[in-house]
């Protein structure tokens, strides 16, 4: 039997070519019912659009659709940055929208991109799964960043945040602390999960006793958490923090107060923003640019009906030792760092 087409799609449905034209690129004219029917009728017959008819078919915009969590900060920055220079590399444009921690929010964003881009970059790491699938437009080709559910024929994009974690709390062991605390994520991030994770998975191999300070990704969550460490409810000589930004909250604090750092309290996060390098933080590479640039290349070959296989990678993360993590037997200058 020869590959489905949208003809045999229509008669298995039941309804016109047109229809399922508009149903299978998610456009808003066409009745639940329809496209319900439509989209099992393609399941069935396991009908996969043809990227060149596709193209016919519509008015390609040239257009990328970028759904990310929040719009600032120097991580989403980064991310953007490496998106829109391969973005521009291929021909493309992006068109940037946002959604906080609102499923349904998700859903309006999606929603909003229909009819205007020919595909989607998704980070949503906050959003359970089967929210995720039920918001995205059914035949609009997709790419997830730091997803971790697997939705068919929607690569993955991912960071290996577990193992960093791992590593960076190994790293500060190595270098004489005994009394780590954990800034954590949000609840219900998979990211921050997985580095929380990761950090008492650590804890626990090297004999030491977990602490996590609740925080939400933000400078003033490390500023929160610096304060109650000075407090001194709990002994604590290094702070490991989930990302930068609340790394650089704690780093402030700290110093403003009179410690030293790492003398008194060593200080690390995750991601290397570009700020990092220059306060000396240690902290766990993402390559952030390069991931959002290798999302955008991976899409635009779904797109252009390059990439059939549509198979999720995972990046390893790279520990980076810079001063705020000396090791506390260390003279000044003794040791170098990145």
């Amino acid at each position: 039997m020869g590959e489905a087409t949208i003809r045999d799609v229509a008669r298995r449905a039941e309804v016109s070519v047109a229809s399922v034209s508009r149903a299978l690129n998610g456009l808003d004219n066409v009745r639940a019912e329809t496209r319900d029917r439509v989209i099992k009728a393609a399941a069935e017959l396991g009908y996969v659009p043809h990227a060149g008819a596709r193209s016919l078919s519509l008015a390609r915009a040239h257009a990328i659709g970028v759904v990310l969590p929040d719009l600032h900060g120097e991580f989403f920055s980064e991310c953007v940055r490496g998106m829109d220079k391969e973005a521009s590399r291929r021909g493309y444009l992006l068109l940037l929208s946002n959604m906080h921690d609102d499923g349904d929010q998700a859903a309006v964003a999606l929603r909003a991109m229909r009819g205007r881009v020919d595909g989607l970059l998704v980070m949503a790491p906050h959003i359970a799964p089967a929210t995720l699938e039920s918001a995205l437009p059914p035949a609009l080709p997709s790419v997830m960043i730091n997803s971790h559910a697997e939705l068919p024929g929607r690569p993955a994009l991912r960071f290996d945040n577990r193992s960093g974690a791992e590593a960076m709390v190994a790293h500060l062991h190595a270098n004489g602390y005994r009394h780590i605390v954990h800034i954590a994520g949000p609840q219900g991030n998979v990211d921050a999960r997985e580095r929380a994770d990761g950090y008492r998975a650590a804890c626990k191999r090297l004999g030491l006793t977990p602490h996590i300070i609740a925080g939400d990704f933000n400078e003033e969550a490390g500023e929160a958490a610096a304060q109650e460490i000075l407090a001194g409810a709990i002994p604590v000589d290094a702070v490991f923090a989930a990302n930068d930004s609340m790394a650089i909250g704690c780093l402030h604090i700290l110093r403003t107060s009179g410690k030293r750092v790492p003398e008194d309290i060593a200080v690390a996060g995750f991601d290397d923003v570009p700020l990092a390098r220059y306060l000396a933080l240690s902290t766990v590479r993402v390559n952030i640019a390069e991931m959002g640039a290798r999302a955008v290349a991976r899409l635009i070959d779904m797109i252009e009906g390059k990439d059939q296989v549509r198979a999720s990678e995972t990046q390893t993360p790279e520990l980076v030792m810079r001063a705020t993590t000396a090791p506390r037997t260390a003279s000044p200058g003794g040791a170098a760092y990145a």
